[in-house]
């Protein structure tokens, strides 16, 4: 199971990284890629598998429940990490987003492989709620630590924009509410979503490994540790925890469980350089955090089949 749901995965991202050091990519067709994915595919794909199938009245939603009060509390634990190991302010707002943070497109490509369609429509409404959490915290952290005397209300528009323009909010947003209002899609539309999603998770794990890089990784390996310790175990530890307190079961307690097995997200790279943060211990942490995932993915895999 574990090879059968993990491996194409790894291995798209692993081709990903060889076609950049081939140089059969570049960072151009890298960079123009990640913004069809983040704009374009992937939205598409969200917003298709979400509103596919209507709501259920009965949905348990208290695996959402659970994922904010994890989020919440690595939130908290990445704030004490940041006090007791006396982390810089160019460095902490990286840090802290780097625990709690997650990559989507490898979610999605796990998901999909482990738990089919549906759990591929859960995994976007789960990620629909807690992509304009994250982001609130992400963004007031590196605002905090930036160093720039920021305004309240500046602030408040700046976390605003960050929501209101986010692609992927938008999509299961929108997905949701085309569930619960209409019954499925035009044959015509369905068939143009599956070829346009298609290409999605390919193309974007390719990105993901393109991306990836070496060189930071030793000058920032005790930070680096520390962060993906926080992503890696205590995320899915504490996720254990409250889902037994809501009574999360079946397929939205694996959907769950995988979520908060992954890796931290590539964003933290973009957010931290728009807000005068630590670019390389960002780069350095996607790179361990995505490497140690296989071992958090497959002790997921193994706990809930």
């Amino acid at each position: 199971m574990i090879v059968n749901n993990l491996f194409p995965v790894l291995a798209l991202i692993g081709l990903g990284h060889l076609l950049k050091r081939g140089g059969f990519t570049s960072d151009q067709f890298l960079k123009m890629s990640d913004r069809l994915v983040y704009f374009i595919f992937f939205p598409v794909l969200l917003f298709w598998k979400i509103g596919a199938t209507p709501l259920e009245a009965g949905l348990d939603w208290g695996y959402c429940k659970a994922a904010a009060c994890v989020v919440v509390c690595v939130f908290i634990f990445s704030l004490g990490c940041i006090k007791w190991l006396r982390i810089g302010d160019f460095q902490a707002g990286t840090f802290a987003q780097s625990c709690f943070r997650f990559n989507t497109y490898i979610g999605v490509a796990v998901v999909m492989n482990a738990l089919g369609e549906s759990g591929v429509r859960y995994f976007g409404i789960l990620i629909g709620l807690m992509i304009p959490l994250i982001n609130v915290l992400a963004v007031s952290t590196l605002i905090w630590f930036s160093g720039r005397q920021i305004a309240r209300k500046e602030r408040f528009l700046l976390t605003v924009r960050a929501l209101i323009s986010n692609p992927l909010i938008i999509a299961c947003v929108s997905g949701m509410l085309y569930a619960k209002y209409w019954q499925g899609f035009p044959v015509f539309l369905e068939n143009t979503f599956r070829l346009a999603a298609s290409v999605t998770l390919p193309l974007a794990l390719l990105s993901i490994g393109g991306a990836l890089t070496f060189k930071t990784l030793l000058g920032h390996l005790s930070l680096s540790f520390v962060a993906a310790g926080g992503k890696l175990i205590l995320f899915p530890l504490l996720g254990i925890f409250f889902l037994s307190v809501f009574g999360v079961t079946g397929m939205t307690y694996k959907v769950a469980m995988l979520f908060f097995a992954m890796p931290t997200s590539t964003a933290i790279f973009v957010l931290s350089s728009q807000l005068n943060s630590d670019t390389d211990l960002a780069s350095a942490t996607i790179v361990l955090s995505t490497m140690v995932s296989f071992f958090s993915l497959s002790a997921v895999l193994v706990w809930i089949a």
